[in-house]
């Protein structure tokens, strides 16, 4: 019997599938089964008609024959193939509910069995298949883990099942509800059979159980099978004897094993075996997608650590291949490449050097910002990020190709904020003092952008918004100090120093430090805001924040008090001199430090003035307890910024 092509053509073979007859519904059924294996387009017809509620009618009766059950399920599987808006309007009509129910009976038969799996599996390639209906009932998990992939299952059942479990495991809460259903004793077999199709899901799970989860690493390093343990039998899964996705995936595992500090940097597994796995698999010998998956895994395990940071920029010629790498005109692999320079130049000067010297690479980097591929685009400013912690690239490299100007240009428009953090931490190192790029970026409006960026919801921009500020106002002319405090106001600096996060608050002191300094500027600013400074400066001396954090309010103070003509602003301030006083004698280093600093500034400055100043603290009793705080040391007028 041939297959029909179109249901509209082809209707009665639709309305046999409602027959009572099983012999006509059956035969309906090889004729359904036979057109929707292999077109979406019949399958999309399938579901357009309504006929998925008889399929699973039909596969839930246990009334009517097995064969015709099984078909049903098969067509139920093929339609999990199918397009997303198949897979959603299968998952709208319960099939997921249904395919667990049946595989969940103790007395439905084996083979109906493997076919719910197989169309469980394919649902769950999806990554809208929602994992709540599998985590729900802890029962379902441990039936599946340890009956239904049991060592005496089919190698079908057992591969269905480890695929199954891979893209549900990806939360905190669904990685413990899988290992407390016994999935890591599974794993631990499964990766240690001669099948493909039960190792590679089975590393798989292992990997997504382990990212970021010590409770979890930690069991799986102390889980053992046939008397090794995990981690020695992922290590020999490393050997270049082993096939590439084996090699590669059990990498992973323990790439993220040491992540989740499970592992230490300097284990010879971690250091001997992982890293030169993943730098060899980054070599032109081995296909795209795996050198980019090498690249962005060794990019995560070197990523915190300096010491293989180094390792692996000496290892197995790892650079050039990442810029061979940057060559290919597809996304994954120039994302994999520029995700590793960045990581390898994170700390090393020479690492930096040795990576922007490759020729072109600048090149890339740039053509990177302006990539179509978004996750391109992002792994370049990290890159670049990285790179542009180098004070001589600063001066040399980033001035001869003006960087700032297409990392300007990511800010219009409507980036991440993903995007929009690593881009604005390139920025603040491109404004600090002795980069050529500040200038520039000036008159192109980067003082308004960045005040704007203190206003933002997401305390990461609000810390690089302040951060920046604070590198621009470094050593800066009055001119441009005078816009920063005009542009971002005295009221946004009360918002920036009551932040809920310390980072910003210490990075906007910083700020306001680095505007009091050069005597003539404390003069000009104080002149003009001194009410709203000192406000801000007792706002943080009166809370509750750490003692680092009031000591750079004590160092305002004291930057203050060198300026010619602001003394007295410190000098009137009642609350200032009494916290003063107070933090003489108190018992942390830091305080005691910051306000020996700001009186010894305020004492030593030899004016017209300088009399009276010395009397009012002599009143207040500040002088003896100076005196007792440190009786031999002199005090000399300094000006701090940060």
């Amino acid at each position: 019997m041939e297959p029909f092509t179109c249901f509209m053509e082809f209707r009665s073979y639709i309305d046999e599938l409602y027959s009572n007859d099983y012999q006509k519904c059956q035969e309906a059924m090889i004729c359904l089964k036979n057109a929707v294996i292999g077109s979406n387009k019949q399958k999309a017809s399938v579901v357009s008609q309504g006929i998925v509620p008889r399929l699973i009618a039909l596969l839930t009766d246990e009334a009517i024959p097995l064969a015709l059950r099984c078909d049903a399920g098969i067509v139920l599987g093929s339609l999990a193939k199918g397009s997303n808006d198949q897979v959603r309007q299968l998952i709208l009509y319960g099939t997921i509910h249904v395919l667990l129910q049946l595989i969940m009976k103790k007395n439905t038969e084996k083979q109906l069995v493997e076919i719910c799996l197989r169309a469980l599996r394919s649902i769950y390639q999806y990554r809208y298949a929602p994992t709540d209906v599998l985590h729900s009932n802890n029962g379902t998990l441990t039936y599946l883990i340890v009956d239904l992939a049991s060592p005496s299952s089919s190698i079908e059942c057992q591969s269905c099942i480890a695929n199954i479990l891979v893209p549900i495991c990806h939360s905190y809460i669904e990685q413990m509800l899988l290992c407390q259903a016994g999935a890591i004793p599974l794993l631990a077999r499964l990766i240690t059979t001669n099948h493909l199709v039960l190792q590679i899901p089975a590393l798989k799970c292992l990997a997504s159980m382990c990212f970021t989860n010590r409770a979890v690493s930690d069991i799986v390093c102390a889980t053992s099978h046939d008397d090794e343990m995990i981690p020695d039998i992922l290590t020999r899964l490393t050997s270049r004897s082993r096939p590439v996705e084996v090699q590669l995936t059990a990498a992973r595992c323990l790439t993220y094993l040491h992540r989740s500090g499970s592992l230490g940097s300097n284990d010879s597994r971690i250091e001997f075996k992982t890293l030169p796995c993943l730098a060899r698999l980054c070599t032109d010998e081995f296909d795209e997608d795996t050198r980019a998956t090498a690249a962005e895994t060794l990019a995560y395990l070197a990523e915190i650590d300096s010491d293989l940071q180094r390792l692996a920029a000496i290892s197995n010629h790892l650079i050039n291949s990442l810029n061979t790498l940057l060559q290919c005109t597809s996304a994954l692999p120039r994302q994999g490449a520029f995700r590793c320079f960045a990581s390898l130049g994170a700390n090393d000067e020479d690492i930096r050097k040795r990576i922007i010297e490759m020729d072109g690479l600048m090149e890339e980097v740039l053509a990177g910002l302006g990539d179509h591929c978004p996750e391109v685009r992002l792994a370049a400013v990290r890159c670049l990020h990285s790179l542009s912690r180098s004070v001589q690239q600063l001066r040399t490299t980033f001035q001869d190709h003006s960087v700032w100007r297409p990392l300007m240009a990511l800010l219009t428009g409507q980036p991440s904020n993903e995007l929009l953090t690593v881009v604005t931490s390139t920025i603040c190192n491109l404004l600090l003092e002795f980069s050529p790029a500040k200038e520039p970026m000036l008159e192109s409006g980067a003082v308004e952008m960045l005040c704007e960026l203190t206003r933002n919801q997401d305390p990461a921009l609000r810390l690089n918004g302040s951060w920046a500020l604070m590198n621009m106002a470094f050593q800066a002319e009055q001119h441009v100090k005078t816009k920063i405090i005009n542009t971002l106001g005295t009221d946004r600096i009360f918002q920036l120093l009551a932040d809920s996060d310390t980072r910003v608050i210490m990075k906007t002191l910083g700020l306001l430090r680095n505007l009091l300094s050069n005597t003539l500027h404390i003069d000009s600013i104080m002149s003009e805001h001194s009410e709203k400074v000192m406000q801000a400066v007792n706002l943080v001396l009166d809370s509750q924040h750490p003692s680092e954090v009031k000591e750079q309010a004590l160092c305002i103070i004291g930057n203050i008090g060198a300026g010619a003509q602001a003394t007295d602003y410190v000098m009137e301030d009642e609350n200032t001199l009494r916290k003063l006083g107070e933090f003489l004698i108190n018992k942390d280093s830091k305080l005691q430090a910051g306000a020996r600093f700001a009186i010894g500034n305020l004492i030593r400055k030899n004016d017209i003035t300088a009399p009276a100043r010395r009397n009012r603290l002599k009143e207040l009793g500040i002088l003896n307890r100076l005196e007792e705080s440190r009786r031999q040391e002199l005090f000399g007028t300094h000006v701090y910024e940060e």
